[in-house]
């Protein structure tokens, strides 16, 4: 099943990037070039929606519309999207 969620791109002090994904409480990612932190926001993304599939109730948040976000000055929005397996094959 493939889950798609927008993450805001920030350019810090330090000239990294750090990438929220504001749907999603506490997912986050950080990279030393644009292209890295989306890299790791898609690894963060995964890692987020793997933990919340293993809870027996498990409640994926509704996807905000790009233009709801609340953005700053210089900040890129990206779609993140992800393939998930809800099993890895079957067992003969």
């Amino acid at each position: 099943m493939k889950f798609t969620y927008p993450a805001i791109l920030h350019r810090q002090e330090d000239g990294r990037w750090k990438a929220t994904l504001p749907d999603l409480e506490g997912c986050e990612a950080m990279g030393d070039t644009l292209d890295e932190a989306v890299d790791e926001a898609n690894a963060a993304l995964q890692c987020w929606i793997e933990a919340e599939m293993a809870e027996d109730d498990a409640v994926l948040p509704p996807v905000s519309d790009a233009a709801d976000l609340h953005v700053q000055d210089g900040d890129e929005v990206r779609n993140i999207c992800i393939n998930y397996r809800f099993n890895d094959g079957w067992d003969e």
